[in-house]
């Protein structure tokens, strides 16, 4: 390596092992050259950034974001939102209001989309149609698409559409199939269709009745069912924003007897619990609902065990029109999050413990960018990776407001509420895209990534 051509030297507390410990980090071309020891002002570079007692960490591949469910929001507002979060990947969500990404046209098209809007690297699911959709996961994985995702709950006939457990089975062969990972939204129907009409019709105005109409067994009903038949097929599995301690141990279990899992848990089932509808209301409606506090206790105390592979943020960026009818069934599913999911559960995480928060780390970085075939690209601070950073700083709080947010839905759950930490600075492969007061660069800067294997 001739160190005259760096262009880059970022020094912060990098992660070694357990440890964290100062380091210089150096980039050429958009990638990682060398980490090092820190040298000061006797490397050559035409660029040096000292984070000082910051956390330099490799910067969020956001494993589940929605930019197209609303068409007022995009790539580009979202991509733009994410990097104001320390967010340098996004893994879009396959479920857009235009249509599902279930054929290579439309993942042809999607992809000239994000390559025209995106500020920060984009990486592309693709569904698979109800009725024999399976038969096209080759070809969309040939074309660029990192992964499946499906629902077990029919959310929208067109849109968003149920896959029976019968299809199930093919999907899950035709995924693994094609070296892909399926991932879950897993929900019993049945019991979800029932409560609902019994809550409608008797509690429409309870904000709570949408927790009732969805309870934990519909989760882990829906769990079950996606890791027996992955079980029996040899699919790579993931679960989409799980909610309850009891389905991450289900998930353990299965991995136990071999089954190639991982699952995901979002900010919000971290912070929030369903007593939070009381002032929130339909602001909070997500799927799964929020739970009862000994859950979300549950869920932190296996982040730090390990447990929990991935946190995303499960960015539906709906505007409050979408949000606030008096009626808690008439209001969209979802929130706004991409923004500041590293900070909120960063902040939390560093608050409770160092083993939380090197698990946290993870979660966040490397466990997403493994399980999207990004490994050896994104995820980590090591030779040949893409320099992609986010700096944490511990003892920078953030007051969060929702006037600070890039998402065109102008509004956050976490209104209000302060983080012991933010992110300071973003840097997405070599370039400073975020600097702690604004966004830096292009739309169209962004790149779409693909699968390594």
């Amino acid at each position: 390596m001739n160190e005259t051509h760096i262009d880059l030297v970022v020094t912060g507390l990098v992660q070694d092992g357990q440890d964290w410990v100062r380091k210089d980090v150096h980039v050429l071309d958009g990638r990682i050259a060398a980490v090092t020891a820190p040298a000061g002002e006797s490397t050559p570079a035409r660029r040096r950034i000292d984070t000082k007692d910051a956390y330099l960490l490799p910067g969020m591949v956001d494993a589940h974001v929605h930019s197209l469910s609303h068409p007022g929001e995009g790539i580009a507002a979202s991509t733009r939102s994410a990097a104001a979060g320390g967010v340098t990947t996004i893994v879009e969500m396959p479920f857009d209001l235009t249509g599902p990404i279930n054929s290579t046209d439309r993942l042809a098209a999607k992809r000239e989309l994000a390559e025209k809007e995106a500020f920060v690297d984009v990486a592309l699911l693709g569904t698979l149609a109800p009725d024999g959709g399976w038969r096209s996961a080759e070809a969309l994985a040939q074309a660029g698409a990192v992964g499946f995702k499906v629902s077990l709950f029919d959310t929208d006939a067109n849109r968003f559409p149920r896959i029976t457990d019968a299809e199930l089975r093919n999907v899950m062969a035709a995924t693994a199939g094609a070296g892909r990972t399926v991932a879950v939204h897993a929900e019993n129907n049945e019991i979800v269709q029932a409560m609902l009409a019994a809550e409608r019709e008797q509690n429409p105005f309870d904000p709570k009745a949408h927790v009732r109409s969805r309870p934990p067994v519909s989760e882990t009903m829906g769990v079950l069912t996606a890791l027996e038949i992955a079980f029996e097929q040899k699919a790579r599995l993931h679960l989409c924003h799980l909610s309850l301690p009891r389905s991450v141990d289900l998930v353990q279990w299965y991995k136990s007897q071999g089954l190639d899992a991982t699952l995901e848990t979002c900010p919000h089932y971290l912070t929030f619990t369903e007593d939070d509808h009381d002032a929130q209301k339909g602001r909070l409606k997500i799927n799964p609902p929020l739970r009862k506090s000994a859950d979300r206790e549950g869920m932190w105390e296996r982040i730090g065990s390990g447990a929990i592979d991935i946190v995303s943020s499960d960015h539906a960026p709906w505007p409050t029109e979408y949000k606030d009818h008096e009626g808690i069934f008439a209001n969209h599913s979802g929130a706004p999050g991409v923004q500041t999911s590293m900070a909120i559960t960063l902040s939390a995480a560093l608050d409770r413990g160092r083993d939380e928060f090197t698990a946290a780390v993870r979660s966040l970085t490397e466990a997403p960018a493994e399980r999207f075939g990004l490994a050896g690209t994104k995820g980590r601070i090591a030779v040949g990776y893409d320099a992609d950073f986010a700096v944490f700083d511990p003892a920078s709080g953030w007051d969060i407001d929702e006037s600070d947010m890039y998402s065109n839905a102008g509004w956050t759950p976490y209104q209000g509420m302060a983080t012991s930490g933010r992110v300071t600075m973003t840097i997405s492969r070599g370039t400073v895209v975020w600097d702690g007061s604004e966004l830096l660069g292009e739309l169209g800067r962004g790149v779409v990534v693909g699968a390594s294997s």
